[in-house]
């Protein structure tokens, strides 16, 4: 849920919080490995490989 979308200020403010927090596990992630992690669609086709390697747009079109 995005943060302008939470009904109540206290579901903002946990949307808030959980915005910051998976930013912060990035970066130590991204530190850690040493490289950035894969941004908006490229990062979207990267996780939806499954094993096989392929994506879910090619399974899709077959």
């Amino acid at each position: 849920m995005a943060i302008t979308q939470a009904p109540t200020a206290k579901g903002k403010e946990a949307a808030r919080g959980l915005r910051k927090a998976a930013a912060r596990e990035e970066r130590k992630v991204e530190a850690k490995t040493g490289k950035d992690f894969k941004k908006g669609e490229k990062r979207f086709e990267e996780r939806a490989k499954s094993s096989d390697g392929k994506s879910a747009g090619s399974k899709q079109k077959s």
